[in-house]
C-alpha cells in the first residue's frame, strides 16, 4: 500500500516538472514555471494520496460508505457525527 502511496505523489510531481519545464522554454521564463507546477504537484499528489489512503482505510473497516463523498449535507465531516 505505501508503494502506491507514493506513485499518487510522484506521478503529479513528475507530470508538473515535465510542464514546467516546457512552459520555461517556451517562454523563456527560467525555472518559474517549474517551480510553480512543482509546489502545485506535489500538493496535488498529497491530496489525491490522503484521499486514497482514507478511501482504504474505510473499505478495511468494512465502512459502507468508502465510496462516498466525506463531507454530510451540512458541511460537517460524517465521521465527526459519529
Amino acid at each position: 500500500m505505501m508503494g502506491l502511496v507514493g506513485w499518487a505523489v510522484a506521478i503529479p510531481v513528475l507530470l508538473s516538472v515535465a510542464l514546467g519545464l516546457w512552459l520555461d522554454r517556451m517562454m523563456g521564463t527560467g525555472v518559474s514555471w517549474t517551480l510553480s507546477l512543482v509546489v502545485l504537484g506535489f500538493a496535488a499528489g498529497c491530496l489525491n494520496a490522503w484521499y486514497w489512503v482514507r478511501r482504504e482505510s474505510r473499505a478495511e473497516r468494512g465502512d459502507p460508505t468508502a465510496d462516498e463523498p466525506s463531507m454530510g449535507a451540512e458541511g460537517t465531516d460524517k465521521e465527526d457525527e459519529r
